[in-house]
């Protein structure tokens, strides 16, 4: 993705990419690779957090030798996020992208709120999509997503090459979605195609500004925009799927919303569906 420094995109100056490192040996680093030409294409500025989940034990003198354990791998996984980060960096002076990078040790909750701060930072952050139902890596996502006030791009395993040449606006008329079409505008200007598309049955949208209403905003900034009124199949968000696939798209746009963890764990969830299994890059705000 090589774009001219007066590609709609160089309104991004300051990105933010954050893993944390587990140990696990099976976490992707699609987003590092996804940051990496979003800034070099952008001639932004690539912050990368490269931190360690340090663990921590409680109990008295008995647990010496489990605490020694506990000590050696917080150890190896500070090792791993360092050298991580040393590599990112050699990666990106060789991208030609000015790059900081840190590797922080921290219990995760610490982690969390740091990474979430550094986000307020930065025009965009960059994480990989959680691989299980359930992962810790979806309370980072959440404290990003509504503790920043930023946007961000959630990057699913094997979409490093980062196009974003035609894109799928989720539209169903709230302040969550005309805010992430807002800030997603750098991507739509720069986009070949992008289409809105509003699933209905499953809400009242007579209170709703409808897609076609929308549509010519953005056209007045540059997008070359269409619209896609879908009747709901199975869920909204196997519909989105579906039509991200029809149309092609390098990345979906929705607005976040959020609910109990609890209800979303039973009850499901159009983001948490997608979080958890997204075709393309998702592009979030709240």
């Amino acid at each position: 993705m090589s774009l001219p420094s007066s590609s709609p995109l160089a309104a991004f100056r300051d990105i933010l990419v954050a893993v944390t490192e587990e140990g696990r040996g099976d976490e992707p680093e699609t987003g590092l690779a996804y940051g990496l030409v979003l800034a070099a294409a952008a001639g932004a500025h690539l912050t990368v957090q490269s931190a360690a989940r340090r663990l921590t034990m409680v109990g008295g003198a008995g647990l010496g030798f489990v605490n020694g354990l506990v000590a050696d791998e917080n150890r190896r996984l500070r090792s791993l996020a360092q050298a991580l980060a040393e590599r990112v960096a050699g990666d990106a002076a060789t991208a030609g992208v000015i790059c900081t990078t840190e590797a922080p040790a921290l219990a995760y909750p610490d982690l969390v709120a740091r990474i979430t701060a550094r986000s307020r930072l930065a025009d965009l952050t960059v994480l990989d999509a959680e691989m299980r139902e359930i992962d810790l890596d979806r309370d980072l996502i959440d404290g990003v997503l509504f503790g920043s006030g930023r946007p961000l791009i959630v990057v699913p395993a094997g979409r490093s090459a980062c196009r974003a040449g035609r894109i799928v606006i989720a539209w169903d008329g709230s302040a969550q979605a005309a805010r992430a079409a807002n800030d997603a505008l750098p991507f739509l200007r720069a986009a070949e195609a992008v289409e809105i598309v509003s699933v209905v049955g499953e809400k009242d949208w007579s209170a709703s500004v409808a897609g076609a209403e929308f549509a010519p905003h953005l056209a007045r900034h540059g997008v070359n925009v269409s619209v896609n009124v879908l009747p709901v199949v199975e869920d909204v968000a196997e519909t989105l799927r579906t039509q991200v696939g029809l149309f092609r798209a390098d990345m979906l746009v929705m607005g976040a919303y959020r609910h109990s963890r609890l209800q979303e764990w039973f009850l499901g969830g159009v983001t948490q569906s997608l979080l958890t299994r997204s075709p393309v890059p998702l592009f979030l705000a709240h």
